[in-house]
């Protein structure tokens, strides 16, 4: 069943049904935002009590209750490495000649999925992969402190990044659309990339005013771009999977099937 419903995908309209979707979730209509917002909540139990605004008419749309704020203090950092995201650790550990687990039996490029070639030291360095749920908090975080080199939007497809997809399409990460970030840090060069997935309306980084367009590239480099640990890069309308890659050969304090929230601890202990 998991595999017909990924090959299915590969001849459904995705991009058309999820603006479609798109449209509906970013509509300020009262009727229908307020059916949309209390119909979600109560289906998947939303925890209201973490949200910064918590009652459904204090949102403009879908799209704001979606991508909402969390009250302040809810997220504390801790570590010198933080989860990006709230969720499912998928897969984790540490690249081989460059490839990274996608799931059992699939591997795919690093270069692939950030779209271009990248220094020899990421051949061997670590990785964690976090999917996140329809239920999860939607903002997605810095995991270090350190300075933003560059930013690249890759237009792509929309498959679906749940398990059942995973695990029959090959190279799903670098097939979807996605946002990638490079850091500099004091321990090295960390990347992180937002996949996108069906039913994502688009994602946006923190310094934009407005999401992405599916069909046009973008990059941007940064001169002087400083980040703290645990601010605020991007969001997702609607859920997907955080992908962060690190320079260095480390184990995670966290492996997979294990549940994990922003600021999250992730320094090494011992391999899982």
């Amino acid at each position: 069943m998991n595999w017909l419903f990924a090959q299915c995908q590969r001849i459904l309209p995705k991009h058309l049904l999820s603006r479609l979707i798109g449209c509906a979730a970013a509509s300020e209509k009262i009727w229908l935002k307020t059916f949309l917002i209390t119909t979600f909540s109560k289906f998947y139990e939303i925890n209201w009590l973490e949200a910064a605004r918590q009652q459904p008419e204090q949102y403009d749309s879908f799209n704001d209750f979606f991508s909402r704020e969390l009250e302040a203090g809810c997220r504390p950092v801790s570590g010198q490495l933080s989860c990006p995201a709230d969720g499912v650790v998928s897969a984790s550990g540490h690249l081989k000649a460059g490839q990274l687990i996608q799931a059992k039996g699939i591997n795919y490029e690093l270069s692939a999925l950030v779209g271009n070639h990248l220094p020899d030291r990421f051949i061997n360095g670590s990785y964690l992969t976090v999917y996140l749920a329809p239920h999860d908090y939607h903002r997605v975080h810095f995991p270090c402190q350190g300075q933003l080199l560059s930013s690249q939007y890759i237009p792509g497809d929309l498959f679906s990044v749940n398990a059942a997809t995973t695990e029959h399409i090959d190279g799903l990460f670098t097939r979807n659309e996605r946002l990638v970030f490079r850091l500099s840090t004091a321990q090295g060069d960390v990347i992180m990339v937002m996949v996108g997935a069906m039913i994502v309306a688009a994602m946006q980084a923190v310094w934009n005013s407005e999401p992405y367009k599916a069909a046009s590239a973008v990059e941007e480099s940064f001169d002087s771009y400083f980040v703290d640990q645990g601010q605020e890069a991007g969001r997702f309308l609607l859920g997907s999977t955080v992908i962060l890659i690190a320079d260095w050969h480390t184990n995670w304090r966290v492996c997979g099937g294990d549940k994990v929230k922003v600021g999250e601890n992730l320094e090494p202990v011992l391999a899982c």
